[in-house]
């Protein structure tokens, strides 16, 4: 029996990563992943228009899919709109914020790398995470470029270059006096899906700090204080992929969500 309805919510694919954490968690939860593929990425949008952007897209997913609760999957999403959403709309919302905090405590070197996407590194709530909970280390923060694109690149099949992701991660490696950063934040859900690839591509092994069991252990907390409907709620249906448009890239990228085992695309015909 379904103990619950959740909306996932990424500009792309990269809240899969938290989907199958979730699932993990919550393996008789109905799960309903939705991407705002027509605005990726949100790192090149001005942050007012994004954050209008997202409650008009979330008004419409809430709309669809009913949710008892909503995962905003996305770094750049919670950062910027996730206090309007909690304003908004009834729905509890779980968001996903930098693993700074577990990464500060973890280090023992004391220097932490965050990579993260411009935007996330140019948002105050970042720095201000750093301030709070990283105050006494060392923290290499980067804005990736092309990270994020190159993990939705290998999910269609696309092998990474490891040359560039060399590249893309070489701030986030530092050493001085002894000491080498030794924990690095995937501050970006897409992130993870490049874990076997930045293992081969970092100059000496470090921790990495993945956010999406964090995430959903926060949305099963959330879920189980939740008012679950009881009435059955209509489409779609469980494992459904909702996507912002049809164009070309959406449709090579259905393998690799139905590989995440989510099926029976929906095309909400949302331009950005």
């Amino acid at each position: 029996m379904s103990t619950g309805r959740v909306l996932l919510f990424d500009s792309g694919m990269g809240g899969l990563t938290v989907a199958r954490a979730v699932r993990h968690e919550l393996p008789f939860a109905h799960l309903v992943y939705a991407a705002d593929n027509a605005a990726f990425p949100y790192g090149a949008w001005e942050e007012a228009a994004l954050v209008d952007r997202i409650v008009m897209v979330m008004r419409r997913l809430i709309e669809e899919v009913q949710p008892d609760i909503a995962v905003i999957a996305c770094n750049t999403a919670s950062t910027i709109a996730l206090a309007r959403l909690r304003e908004t709309f009834k729905v509890p919302f779980v968001g996903t914020v930098p693993a700074i905090k577990p990464a500060a405590a973890q280090s023992k070197s004391g220097i932490v790398g965050v990579l993260a996407t411009p935007g996330t590194v140019r948002r105050e709530y970042t720095h201000g995470l750093i301030q709070s909970f990283a105050a006494h280390c060392t923290v290499n923060l980067h804005g990736a470029p092309r990270l994020a694109e190159i993990a939705e690149l290998k999910l269609k099949g696309v092998a990474a270059d490891i040359d560039e992701l060399r590249a893309e991660i070489a701030p986030v490696f530092t050493q001085a006096e002894g000491k080498r950063t030794d924990v690095v934040v995937l501050g970006c859900t897409h992130y993870p899906l490049l874990v076997d690839e930045l293992a081969r591509a970092e100059p000496w092994v470090v921790r990495y700090i993945d956010p999406a069991p964090a995430i959903a252990r926060r949305g099963a907390d959330v879920l189980g204080g939740a008012a679950l409907a009881a009435a059955a709620k209509p489409v779609p249906p469980h494992n459904a992929v909702l996507l912002t448009s049809a164009r070309q890239e959406a449709e090579d990228a259905l393998p690799a969500y139905a590989k995440m085992g989510f099926h029976l695309p929906y095309f909400l015909g949302l331009p950005a």
